[in-house]
C-alpha cells in the first residue's frame, strides 16, 4: 500500500489510522480522557519512550492521563503534521503547558514547550500500539514517571 500524506482533516476517513491518532490527541488536549481511552483496543500497548513507561491496562492508562493533567493542568496539544502508511499513523505534535512550582514562599509556573511525536498501529479501527517520543529532559515530566514505576509491564 502506498503511503499517503494528508494535511487536512476533511480528507481523512473517520476510521483511518491518521484520523484515530489525531482524534486521541485532540481529546487529550480537551481533557476528554475517556474519549481518548475508548479508542484503544482491549489488548493494547502504550509506551512513553522518554520516561520508560509501558502499560497494557486501560485503568493504568487512565490514571497516567489523569496524573499528567494533575501535574500539568493547562496542557494543550497542537498537532503539527500527520502521516499514514498502511495500518500505522504518525503524528508530530507540540505540547505547551506550565509546571506549577514554588521558590520559597513564591508560587511560580514554569513554561513548557515540548515537541514530540506519536506512532500508532491501528487494527480493526482500534489502537493496538501507541508510542510517544519526546525529550525527557525538557519535558519536566520526571516526577510523572515516579508515580508509575510499579505498573511497568515487562
Amino acid at each position: 500500500m502506498k503511503p499517503s500524506l494528508k494535511s487536512n482533516d476533511a480528507m481523512m476517513d473517520a476510521h483511518s489510522p491518521q484520523h484515530i491518532v489525531t482524534s486521541v490527541l485532540a481529546a487529550l488536549s480537551k481533557r476528554e480522557i475517556s474519549v481518548a481511552i475508548d479508542q484503544f483496543d482491549e489488548h493494547f500497548t502504550f509506551n512513553d519512550r522518554a520516561l520508560g513507561l509501558e502499560f497494557s491496562d486501560k485503568g493504568h492508562l487512565r490514571e497516567y492521563f489523569v496524573k499528567v493533567r494533575e501535574l500539568f493542568p493547562d496542557t494543550a496539544i497542537e498537532v503539527v503534521s500527520t502521516f499514514e502508511s498502511g495500518y500505522s499513523a504518525f503524528a508530530e505534535w507540540k505540547v505547551t503547558a506550565t509546571r506549577p512550582t514554588s521558590y520559597g514562599s513564591v508560587q511560580l509556573r514554569l513554561p513548557i514547550s515540548l515537541p514530540g511525536a506519536s506512532i500508532a498501529r491501528i487494527e480493526r479501527g482500534r489502537i493496538r500500539y501507541w508510542s510517544d517520543y519526546y525529550d525527557e529532559k525538557t519535558s519536566m515530566r520526571l516526577t510523572l514517571a515516579s508515580f508509575f514505576v510499579e505498573w511497568i509491564d515487562y
